[in-house]
């Protein structure tokens, strides 16, 4: 799966497809639906899910590796709630991506990842499989 087509968008809980941009805004797709709506950037800030990486000791590591990771161990190690308590939250985390700087990334980094993985394999998005970035 590449992650360049899917947006998270500031205000809104969920995971956007992008389907054009304008000079003003980018109109997105809702997975649920698949209606369009324009969201206009006086309004709102984007966040591409390709751009977004996580701060290891020694360098970081894009969310598509982290994803996989999740993936990988989805049978033996149970996806927390975002909600869930802080330490529930660093122990899973931890066990995902072992290095993470634990001075850079913060708790509220971690709900994020959680809750954009959730929302993506629960509409099978995840499943077309995972592409991992060419170094």
């Amino acid at each position: 799966m590449k992650l360049d087509e899917y947006i998270a968008v500031s205000g809104m809980s969920d995971v956007y497809k992008l389907v054009t941009n304008k000079p003003n805004g980018l109109i997105l797709a809702d997975l649920d639906s698949g209606k369009t709506k324009f969201y206009p950037v006086r309004k709102h800030q984007f966040t591409p899910m390709a751009s977004v990486a996580i701060y290891t000791l020694e360098d970081t590591i894009p969310l598509v590796d982290v994803f996989a990771r999740m993936k990988e161990k989805l049978g033996t190690l149970a996806v927390p709630k975002a909600s869930e308590d802080k330490m529930k939250l660093l122990e899973y985390f931890e066990n995902i991506v072992p290095d993470y700087d634990e001075d850079r990334v913060y708790v509220s980094d971690i709900k994020k990842v959680i809750k954009w993985f959730t929302f993506l394999n629960d509409r099978k998005i995840l499943d077309s499989g995972i592409d991992r970035e060419e170094e």
